[in-house]
């Protein structure tokens, strides 16, 4: 068999991972401005969202760990999927909120996603979080 070598890690991985989590970060903040009932929100996929921002920070510090620290086939293979997913999931989310929110979600979230700074992608990321700097 013969000894695979690591996987390049793409150039723009990094920035992909931050905007997804920013965009995220921005989507819950705005969720969590609505005044909306725990019922109208689509619970599945919000906990499926979650997820997926877990999985964007666990690979934003595996950026940052030394080579050869982890598995990087296994790393590069769940990223890419998770970043893959987070479109279409995020959509679904949005489509089955409540009709009357979804004008004002989207207006809000476009105004909290404006303010969010780069560092703010790093938030439970250890050795990274800015709230804990």
């Amino acid at each position: 068999m013969a000894d695979r070598s690591p996987p390049a890690i793409p150039d723009d991985l990094r920035t992909r991972l931050e905007t997804a989590r920013l965009d995220l970060l921005a989507l819950f903040r705005t969720l969590d401005r609505m005044n909306l009932a725990a019922g109208e929100i689509p619970q599945r996929l919000l906990q499926q969202l979650f997820e997926l921002d877990a999985d964007c920070a666990e690979a934003l510090w595996a950026l940052d760990q030394p080579a050869g620290s982890f598995d990087r086939h296994a790393m590069l293979r769940d990223t890419l999927a998770a970043l893959n997913q987070l479109p279409k999931t995020a959509a679904q989310f949005r489509k089955r909120l409540p009709l009357r929110s979804q004008p004002t979600l989207a207006q809000l979230e476009e105004r909290a996603r404006k303010v969010l700074t780069p560092k703010e992608a790093y938030y439970v990321v250890p050795g990274r979080d800015p709230g804990n700097a």
